[in-house]
């Protein structure tokens, strides 16, 4: 029997969220709450995040990518500039993030202006990545059509046995995204679906931060 979806309920009783808890810079409450979602035994991956792109086609186009840096410059992920999202991001710029944190009835929404970080920051950081991942980044023609699983097996037989106790070079074409943001929202799930909307733009370099209706 197919469920109801319409009679999936739930209530949101575990916090709340005042305007004050912003301050001058939304970044500090990011981390804060970003803390308190790494440090929770029901999240398994707090990093995990919502990118959304402007594809080539003209439809939005999200998928799930790993943060693995945040300043008040911005927000950083990695990834192939050749494939989808790459192209999608250098061609138009803004773009959406969307963390979603179920266990601390938390979401935040992002928005802002993506640019590759330098080749020196590019390079540190897949120098740090396990082997796996880097000869990852070179079998991977992501986005493109293969032929089948084979063909990765395969690539990464052969890249194996080539980069054998020697080090192995990041590709050109595969490096670090900075989202500047220019608009934060902290949504804080609240009881009777009032939830708690504190939305913060940045204006002349400013941060404003105003109350949402849920």
């Amino acid at each position: 029997m197919k469920a109801n979806l319409a009679d999936l309920r739930k209530s949101y009783d575990k916090g709340s969220l005042d305007i004050n808890a912003v301050g001058d810079n939304p970044i500090n409450l990011f981390e804060i709450w970003f803390k308190e979602a790494e440090q929770s035994d029901l999240i398994e991956e707090a990093n995990a995040m919502i990118l959304s792109t402007l594809g080539e086609s003209g439809f939005p186009k999200p998928r799930v990518v790993l943060l693995k840096g945040f300043s008040e410059e911005g927000f950083i992920f990695f990834t192939n500039y050749k494939s989808e999202k790459g192209r999608s991001l250098l061609k138009n710029p803004k773009v959406g993030i969307a963390f979603f944190w179920p266990a601390l009835e938390r979401q935040i929404i992002i928005k802002g202006i993506a640019q590759k970080i330098s080749s020196d920051r590019s390079d540190e950081y897949f120098n740090s990545r396990p082997r796996g991942s880097q000869l990852g980044a070179l079998v991977s023609p992501q986005s493109s059509v293969i032929s089948s699983r084979q063909f990765l097996e395969d690539r990464l037989s052969t890249l194996t046995d080539e980069y054998l106790n020697k080090p192995i070079p990041r590709p050109d074409h595969w490096g670090g995204v900075v989202v500047k943001p220019v608009q934060i929202e902290f949504w804080q799930g609240r009881p009777n679906r009032l939830h708690d909307r504190i939305s913060c733009q940045l204006i002349n370099e400013v941060w404003k931060s105003e109350r949402l209706a849920p």
